[in-house]
């Protein structure tokens, strides 16, 4: 199989490539801002389609977007591509599927709160210890009595009713407090409030659309719009890696094959590694080593190498290093760590290139035969056949327009999940409790209340909607305090509160199995 294209080496003045049965070992993309990185990425991406690879790739500034339309195919394009030798270079387009949390530039992604876990998403949430073990103790919950959590609305829905029988709940799974469950609904409002409410639902992305080929045997490129889900930089980096955690859970064992199943491609990477509990680190340390036996290749994009911690930067086989500007000792000190990480070329001082070098050269070192690394070479990067920046909403829509994955996901699905299940308690609990106060007097004010009279048709489907509203609320204390104001004055009062417990009694004690 033909290598993919990296540019012409300006040290030896032979081809820069990588070779496609190493792709999956790994690679890093770093460099000052301005220095070429996106452009190299999208040479990367192209050259990866043209062998029938897929690709995932964030599109942080806008202008990996071009990606899907032709280039100009200038005159200093095409001078460029005739220096480096590209013989058959020609402006063309690759297959691509834009895609979008917030589903405005792309179809809409999705997973379950099920599928992204507690720990992934007591990260988004930003948990302290205490608070993440009750989000434990709630995912664990759920699982014990079968209540599906698919979006936020059933997390809340069980938060709630933790916080209702959180002595019950303490004594079966350890301790909750009640400030704990507080400090997560916060965090659930603040989440909801940066955008994050539409990533959790129905239809959940299947990762079989990530690694698409088109009909003439080109890889799929997925794009996702990420201008302004960067601006969020711990459900950014999250939902990378619970993405890349997906694909190394899911995809089975193939060693080391001819080319990828998938190229990864892993941009602001320092965002990932940041703030990241050890714990965190760990685990991304062992996906990223153990994903390339599944056929992933990941790619890291970020300013300085040392963005990537060094037990991670040891697996990254190919490099790919831009210029950086030694003038703060932060950066001196990432120059000096960049060129202890390249095989030494005699013919090439790497400290004194890298600062050296102009925009579209790298420094490129990718593993050669037997899987070892060849000399680093000073590298002009050959151009991408796309075009090199942003486009129009016109032409994103005529993408999308013909998207192999049609409308599957432009539409949400809200089945029967937690929140329902528990708000159909509810009422069945209510009729339980007005059945039980009798036929007449306050019994049967509070059953006209709950289940209306020709004179008040419609209260039973209002009292319904506002009860499935609560789930998220204090369920038994809204019904008892509405069904006390119903009635009026102490007495009102008294029965209301009585009510509102036989509810939560009735509903609780179906979940934890007593009566």
């Amino acid at each position: 199989m033909d290598p993919i294209l990296l540019g012409k080496g300006l040290t030896d003045d032979i081809p820069v490539t990588l070779l496609p049965r190493y792709g999956n070992r790994h690679g890093l993309v770093a460099g000052a801002t301005g220095t070429g990185k996106t452009v190299t990425l999208m040479t990367l991406a192209e050259g990866f389609s043209r062998i029938g690879v897929p690709v995932f790739m964030a599109d942080v500034k806008g202008d990996v977007a071009g990606l899907a339309v032709p280039g100009d195919g200038g005159q200093k394009l095409l001078q460029r591509a005739a220096e480096i030798g590209v013989a058959d270079y020609a402006p063309g387009a690759s297959p691509v599927v834009f895609w979008d949390l917030y589903g405005k530039l792309g179809h809409p992604v999705r997973t379950t709160v099920s599928e992204m876990g507690p720990t992934l998403l007591g990260r988004i949430l930003e948990l302290n210890d205490t608070q993440s073990g009750v989000l434990d103790i709630v995912f664990k919950l759920a699982d014990d009595h079968g209540l599906l959590l698919l979006d936020l609305d059933d997390l809340r829905a069980l938060l709630n009713l933790v916080a209702e029988e959180r002595k019950a709940v303490s004594t079966e799974y350890g301790l909750v407090g009640t400030p704990s469950v507080a400090a997560i609904q916060r965090a659930l409002l603040r989440l909801s409030q940066d955008g994050g409410e539409g990533f959790f639902g129905e239809p959940a992305l299947e990762l079989h659309d990530l690694m698409r080929v088109n009909h003439d045997g080109r890889g799929v490129i997925g794009i996702l719009a990420a201008d302004q889900l960067v601006l969020k930089p711990r459900l950014y980096a999250t939902f990378l890696l619970w993405l890349l955690s997906e694909l190394f859970e899911t995809l089975p064992e193939v060693g080391d094959l001819e080319k990828p199943k998938l190229a990864f491609v892993f941009d602001e990477a320092h965002l990932l590694f940041g703030d990241a509990p050890a714990a965190l680190r760990q685990r991304i340390e062992q996906v990223v080593r153990l994903i390339r036996s599944k056929g992933v290749g990941v790619y890291f994009c970020s300013q300085f190498p040392d963005d990537v911690p060094d037990n991670i930067l040891g697996q990254l086989g190919n490099r790919v290093q831009h210029a950086l500007r030694a003038h703060t000792p932060r950066d001196q000190k990432a120059v000096k760590t960049a060129a202890q990480t390249f095989v030494p070329n005699p013919k090439l001082d790497v400290a004194a290139s890298i600062s050296r070098l102009g925009t579209g050269e790298a420094l490129v070192s990718t593993l050669q035969d037997n899987g070892v690394p060849s000399p680093v070479q000073q590298t002009k990067i050959a151009p991408p056949r796309c075009r090199m920046g942003a486009i129009t909403d016109a032409e994103r829509a005529q993408v999308r327009a013909t998207s192999p994955v049609g409308t599957r996901y432009d539409a949400a699905v809200n089945r029967e999940s937690a929140a329902e299940i528990l708000a159909a308690r509810v009422q069945a609990a209510a009729q339980d409790a007005a059945a039980a106060e009798g036929g007449g007097g306050i019994g049967q004010k509070v059953s006209e209340f709950l289940f209306g009279t020709k004179r008040r048709q419609g209260v039973v489907e209002s009292v319904a909607k506002q009860t499935t509203r609560n789930v998220g609320g204090s369920i038994g204390r809204s019904i008892g305090s509405s069904v006390g104001g119903s009635i009026g004055g102490k007495t009102g009062k008294k029965y209301g509160g009585q009510i509102g417990n036989q509810i939560v009694r009735g509903i609780l004690g179906g979940i934890f199995g007593r009566r």
